[in-house]
């Protein structure tokens, strides 16, 4: 009872008053500032005893000793996607108002083992923070395998995120318990690849203008305001309550072998449109994107969810600007198309791809990047 107690006192003392767990804890606590703890993703580290994010595809990776694992974050977090050593995958969920601690493994045969967790949903209204692991008593963190080489990043909307891909009809809308980036196109492509890739996604996020909105475009939230930061900020005065919103990302922490673009659905999906300033946005941004990437192959990618006038309308798009780079010099830009979503069995939630087709796109580009990066 003594040391029950006394564990929870721990995690008062490490994570702060907020921190508060109803359930008491036995074992050796890890700190997220553990050395042997694997971070992927846009994570600010301003508190490191609590980092945080709020794009999908952040990953968490750890080797530990032991029979059983657990896993501390604040409440309502969100959602992450779990797999201990080889054994297959299942969603975690904190949702509580109060409990932070769930349970990972159990009853696993006494030795090494390896989780690792991703971060599955867009968290901009969640805000998650990881605040540690819960170990067998005595058992501690050990060498967890080297992170891959290869390297991806996945700029884009809804499509990167995985919005509604768990969900069965079309005409639902969204949950946030039917949106798993894990089995989005780009960690399946990813995975493949046998690849790292970080995420820079937000559903309804456009070049220039974001879904729905104004013909002169949202420059106070579209992508290439958005892509300076470690987090994404959909409302200005969220940058006040919310700090690493204001932090600008340091791109020397992750430099890219390829970056995937798939950006512009959102920019067309509704007629109020000016093609001309969705040009000159997206050429700009490329050039960011080469400025904070130089030695990485770009390219720009069309979704699933055009159609008709809109679809060819992005390609004409998409071509012309990869022509304008190679003239100015940079012959590192390319193009591809994944197919787009063309049967009932293959939607989401409100007409977005479902797992089916995520991996239907995920095997088209792991094909492509294959053999443009040589990655045999």
């Amino acid at each position: 009872m003594k040391r029950s107690f006394f564990a929870f006192l721990m995690v008062l003392t490490t994570f702060g008053a907020k921190a508060i767990t109803t359930i008491p804890l036995k074992g050796t606590i890890i700190s997220p500032t553990n050395q042997h703890i694997q971070y992927t993703g846009r994570i600010s580290f301003t508190n490191p005893e609590r980092p945080t994010w709020n794009y999908p595809g952040v990953q968490i990776i750890a080797a530990f000793e032991g029979t059983s694992l657990r896993m501390i974050a604040k409440p309502r977090s969100g959602y992450f996607m779990a797999q201990i050593d080889h054994a297959e995958p299942f969603k975690v969920a904190f949702r509580g108002e109060r409990d932070s601690v769930v349970t990972l493994a159990t009853a696993l045969p006494d030795g090494r083992h390896l989780v690792r967790l991703m971060y599955i949903i867009e968290g901009y209204e969640f805000f998650p923070e990881f605040w540690g692991f819960v170990l067998d008593k005595g058992r501690q963190l050990i060498d967890a395998p080297v992170l891959p080489s290869r390297k991806i990043e996945f700029i884009g909307n809804s499509i990167t995120c995985g919005y509604g891909n768990e969900g069965l009809k079309k005409e639902e809308h969204f949950d946030y318990a039917t949106e798993n980036h894990y089995y989005s196109y780009a960690s399946i492509a990813a995975r493949n690849l046998e690849a790292q890739h970080w995420v820079v996604a937000r559903s309804g996020i456009g070049a220039y203008r974001n879904y729905d909105g104004p013909k002169k475009g949202n420059p106070e939230s579209c992508m290439p305001v958005q892509y300076e930061y470690t987090g994404y900020a959909w409302k200005p005065e969220l940058r006040k309550e919310q700090t690493f919103l204001r932090e600008k990302w340091d791109f020397s922490r992750y430099q890219p072998d390829v970056v995937c673009i798939n950006l512009g659905t959102n920019d067309l999906s509704t007629p109020n449109y000016d093609l001309s300033l969705l040009k000159q946005s997206y050429q700009k941004f490329l050039k960011v994107v080469r400025q904070h990437n130089p030695k990485a192959k770009i390219v720009l990618l069309t979704g699933s969810m055009l159609y008709n006038q809109e679809l060819q309308i992005a390609k004409q798009l998409l071509d012309e600007l990869t022509d304008k780079a190679h003239k100015a010099g940079d012959k590192e830009v390319y193009r591809f198309d994944m197919n787009h979503i063309d049967g009932e069995a293959f939607y989401g939630n409100d007409w977005h791809p479902n797992v089916y087709q995520d991996e239907k796109m995920a095997n088209e580009l792991t094909d492509y990047l294959r053999k443009l990066m040589n990655w045999l």
